[in-house]
């Protein structure tokens, strides 16, 4: 007899029902017995409360609130502190509209860029997402919001999202695409964590024991509630024994009653369904124990909005100072994007903006000196005369000093539900530029994009180069602010721009084919590929640059533990003007069982500085900066060795560097017969004995002849023992090589 408290409490059918929605956007409620409905909503820079006609993919309207800047924006800001303001914003905005779970924020790592959702993704590197995703969810889990972490896990691109397998190694879930997640869920705690549509090495998301149960419940201590995306669960029985409580959206009841009939026909222990239901009992009291009603003004929302947004622009590149934008001058504003600012993405998380800021309008505002002139220069739509847009443009700009352009892809190039083609800018744009290059005396060019482009056709021919990203609906305000110095530029890349998409380590593996995609890259993703490969790059991940100085100097590493540091950096500000700086740290490991990344960030922070001041920045290395997924231990390891620990610019260029000798993990495999002759020789305990055996059943001419013969040794290094065997002039006793398996097994050193 099942005595829970919820098996007492509410029958079979009423219990199952409350596991699936009650419609698109809320859940059943149980209100006699503690279970209210509860409201989720979109989305992670947004809430998308959908009051009337209702869908998943932004089609219909919902009711206004603050487009802040989308993750793609966020994360070039390398600024958790700033994430988690907007985070404690977004959860305001969501309680103060009845939302109880507001779905973000998207961890997912960039594995192409082509991936068409990748702007609501932070970068393609963990420790960066993990610390942006974990500030997200504290800021709005502060206001009594429920935050809810996706899409876990191996979501990484839209072409056939709803059932291809992501067919990925262990290494590489454990190094690259579940370290977000990891650090989201044991240092901010979400209440709630979405699955993926997808499948993880063929077994889907919603369905995965093994991800939903082991990794992040008995692992990593998850402890709140696991709710399906929209239209996820193929099998919601096996949904909810692997782990997922909650299937969204509601379809009538059909699952409910698979549930309870698996319950009654002995298929399905009822015990599975009552902790479900308590989890969702426990998500109800955590957002309803807030009863203070929630106030927002939208214009402070709108200037966080704007702040946050010019931290998160980056500025690629300034020949010649052609920025900041003299105050005086005559200034050619060229196209539509300048007037009709595109500021999110298209899909689930399309946000009904309180308003837009027009960036013509607000470089007027700032500059009320200069001279402008704009000319559209493209037609969002395509239907215009190009070649008419164009002309008007060149014309103005021949008579500027300066030309700014504004252009980006439209949102019918890239959004939720497709992967895009190419990294390449629309034809008319691309003309355009090269174009108003030629006529104008200085070009600065504004990028509006969700995923990275090509900067190839025309990158040398123009002055000044400002990645935007999608930066809100204040970001027409934010790019006044940073075109006219009024915002000193501090973004740094999350994200690599190769110059060709045949560059980037995934262009022979995406999207996949015939139902699975293969992570032949491994752990080289991004950055990590890119350098250890020695490819080149456009600009490389963290590249950024400042209208102001900056100098490192004495920097140093300091051991703390067996297996853990911290780096101390002097940063100051050498320039004439306030600014700030990314410290960033990355660690070389020396050579181990497996291929390493030439560098891995490890750690980062943004310091602050006016004109001569200096701070002294400390970043601790944990032990997990130093260690690698080891697949056969299943678990971390830290090799032995020397650890380069260094400073860096971005993750090419490296400003110094320090050594820390560290000596690892003492760990030595227990020995098979299967093990290699390698392994055998190389076992602390079991290989002096073995080279002892070996040599004293040898004449001094065969000894003589094994010692010289190197090249023999590394002929036979990978043969398992047992064919080894087979080739010994005198053989070797069974017992002794029992004796030494024994010794394999119980002189293993204990792990440090």
């Amino acid at each position: 007899m099942d005595s829970s408290p919820v098996a007492g409490m509410l029958g079979l059918d009423e219990k199952t029902s409350l596991l699936s929605g009650r419609d698109l956007w809320s859940t059943e409620s149980a209100e006699g017995d503690g279970v209210p409905s509860l409201v989720l909503s979109d989305g992670p820079h947004g809430v998308r409360l959908q009051s009337g006609e209702s869908d998943h993919l932004g089609i219909y309207d919902s009711e206004p609130a603050t487009c802040f800047p989308p993750a793609v924006a966020l994360a070039s800001s390398w600024d958790p502190d700033l994430v988690g303001r907007l985070g404690e914003a977004l959860g305001r905005e969501a309680r103060a509209l009845g939302v109880d779970v507001l779905l973000g924020p998207g961890v997912n790592i960039k594995r192409s860029p082509l991936c068409g959702r990748n702007f609501e993704y932070f970068s393609e590197d963990p420790l960066l997402s993990g610390m942006l995703g974990a500030a997200h969810v504290r800021g709005v889990q502060s206001q009594g919001v429920a935050a809810s972490v996706k899409h876990f896990a191996a979501n990484n691109q839209e072409t056939d999202r709803m059932r291809v397998s992501a067919d990925v190694d262990e290494r590489a879930l454990r190094e690259i695409y579940l370290p977000a997640f990891e650090r989201i869920v044991k240092e901010a705690g979400p209440a709630t964590v979405m699955t993926a549509y997808n499948k993880v090495n063929g077994v889907y998301a919603s369905e995965n024991r093994w991800l939903l149960s082991q990794v992040l419940r008995e692992e990593w201590g998850f402890g709140g509630l696991v709710v399906s995306d929209w239209g996820a669960v193929a099998d919601r029985v096996a949904a909810l024994v692997a782990g997922t409580d909650l299937e969204m959206p509601g379809n009538g009841g059909g699952t409910d009653a698979e549930v309870a009939a698996a319950v009654r026909e002995g298929r399905l222990a009822e015990s599975v369904v009552d902790t479900a239901v308590e989890r969702l009992r426990a998500l109800a009291r955590r957002v309803r124990a807030e009863t203070t009603a929630a106030e927002v003004d939208h214009a402070a929302q709108h200037r966080l909005a704007r702040e946050s947004a010019g931290d998160c622009l980056v500025l690629l590149k300034n020949e010649d100072r052609a920025l900041p934008l003299a105050p005086t001058n005559r200034i050619a504003v060229i196209g539509e994007f300048a007037r009709h600012l595109r500021y999110q993405g298209g899909g689930s998380s399309h946000v009904n903006a309180t308003r837009v800021d027009c960036t013509l309008d607000e470089l007027r505002t700032l500059l009320p000196e200069a001279r402008f002139d704009f000319a559209p220069g493209y037609d969002i739509s395509g239907q215009a005369d190009a070649e008419e847009l164009r002309a008007e443009a060149v014309a103005i700009a021949e008579q500027a000093d300066t030309a700014v352009l504004v252009i980006g892809l439209r949102e019918s190039d890239e959004s939720e539900g497709f992967d895009r083609e190419h990294l390449e800018l629309p034809d008319d744009q691309v003309e355009l530029v090269r174009a108003v290059a030629t006529a104008a005396r200085r070009t600065v060019v504004v990028l509006l994009n969700g995923g990275v482009v090509s900067l190839e056709s025309w990158h040398d021919e123009v002055d000044a180069v400002v990645e935007a990203w999608l930066p809100g609906q204040a970001g027409g305000g934010a790019i006044a602010d940073v075109l006219t110095g009024r915002v000193n530029p501090s973004g740094r890349l999350a994200e690599t721009i190769p110059f060709r998409l045949n560059d980037t380590p995934s262009y022979l593996n995406f999207p996949g084919e015939q139902g699975h995609v293969r992570y032949g890259e491994g752990v080289m993703v991004g950055y990590r590929y890119y350098e250890t490969a020695e490819v080149a790059v456009r600009y490389p991940f963290g590249h950024g640059l400042s209208y102001t100085t900056f100098e490192q100097s004495g920097f140093r590493v300091t051991a703390t533990g067996a297996h853990t540091a911290t780096t101390s950096v002097t940063v100051t500000n050498t320039g004439d003007r306030f600014g700030k700086h990314v410290v960033q740290v990355y660690v070389a490991a020396p050579q181990r069982p497996v291929r390493n990344p030439v560098r891995e960030l490890r750690g980062f922070a943004k310091v602050a500085l006016e004109p001569g001041e200096s701070a002294t920045v400390e970043i601790a290395l944990d032990r997990r900066a130093f260690a690698y997924w080891d697949i056969q231990r299943g678990d971390w390891t830290v090799s032995g060795g020397r650890y380069e620990v260094q400073l860096a610019e971005n993750a090419h260029a490296m400003t110094a560097s320090a050594t820390l000798d560290l000596a690892g993990d003492q760990l030595a495999k227990p020995l098979t017969m299967d093990s290699t002759v390698e392994e055998w020789f190389g076992h602390p305990a079991a290989g002096p004995a073995l080279t002892e055996a070996m040599s004293a059943g040898m004449t001094e001419e065969q000894a003589a002849a094994a010692a010289d013969n190197a090249d023999a040794m590394r002929m036979v290094a990978s043969m398992p023992m047992r064919q080894f065997l087979g080739f010994l002039p005198v053989p070797l006793p069974d017992e002794f090589l029992e004796q030494l398996m024994d010794m394999s097994r119980t002189q293993v050193p204990a792990t440090a």
